[in-house]
């Protein structure tokens, strides 16, 4: 396996109405957009956790629908970023991994926590918050055991696949550009994500893996993500990988309809192959 195949890039979800025609093939059913979509993508970000906890079920049903070596993000609850705002949520992060992400199997990726721009810096908290987050198994086993009846559904505790628990962190805040952020992150192997906006110029990594939501690119006057722009993101993460560090690469900016393809560029601009290539 090439160095390069660490790097996945991919989409926020999957289901987007314009994609049909445009990525998806004319004809194709919507049942089997995912399938598609895995065929041509090294991984997707599951942005429905957000709004409200899954079932092991729908985990499940995505790992079966998506092809080998496929892997999934999954984007922590509301609940806990914006609504308790990172405070006392030990409860909501036990019904959140207890609510089936490890039905994903090996196909589990990082779990992404997007925090809302106007929260507050406060190093305490965010220092609390972190030290509650599972960065094993057993951790993650431990914590989703503490799940309450507020869960619909019976803890999914299964551990078939020996996965890396991974945390990648979005401050939509510059506050939280300091120094004491970025060594709390790398103190706690959690990855600062990486937007590509104006407030956010370095591209600095925290982390033993890069998390990446392309949101630009940054620069003044850029409509959406061009050859260069490609080409120089490339470049960045053909270093990280050659370093062996895994890459998660997400187009999410508001030229959503392009997202698939800037990431299928993105993707063969590193000479990355995938089935759906033939």
């Amino acid at each position: 396996m090439s160095k390069l195949e660490n790097v996945r890039t991919g989409t926020a979800g999957w289901v987007y109405a314009p994609w049909r025609g445009e990525f998806y093939p004319d004809g194709l059913v919507q049942k089997k957009e995912l399938a598609y979509a895995s065929s041509l993508l090294g991984s997707i970000e599951i942005n429905a956790t957000f709004r409200a906890n899954q079932k092991p079920a729908s985990f499940a049903k995505w790992a079966d629908e998506s092809r080998d070596g496929f892997v999934f993000s999954i984007k922590g609850p509301q609940l806990v970023t914006h609504i308790k705002r990172l405070k006392n949520c030990e409860a909501e992060l036990a019904n959140f991994f207890a609510s089936g992400p490890l039905a994903l199997g090996g196909k589990l990726g990082p779990f992404v926590w997007q925090l809302p721009p106007n929260l507050s810096f406060d190093l305490g908290v965010l220092t609390n918050f972190i030290a509650m987050l599972p960065k094993s198994l057993p951790d993650y086993v431990a914590l989703a055991k503490k799940a309450d009846g507020r869960l619909k559904t019976e803890p999914f505790l299964e551990t078939s696949a020996d996965v890396p628990i991974r945390h990648a962190i979005e401050v939509r805040n510059a506050a939280f550009y300091t120094e004491e952020i970025f060594n709390l992150f790398a103190e706690h192997n959690v990855a600062l994500v990486l937007a590509d906006v104006a407030e956010q110029p370095k591209r600095l990594r925290t982390a033993d893996f890069v998390y990446c939501r392309l949101q630009g690119p940054a620069y003044e006057g850029a409509s959406g993500y061009g050859q260069q722009d490609i080409a120089d993101w490339a470049a960045v993460m053909s270093n990280w990988a050659e370093q062996e560090f895994p890459v998660f690469a997400y187009f999410v900016h508001e030229d959503k309809l392009h997202a698939p393809a800037n990431a299928i560029a993105l993707r063969r601009s590193l000479g990355i192959a995938l089935p759906g290539d033939n």
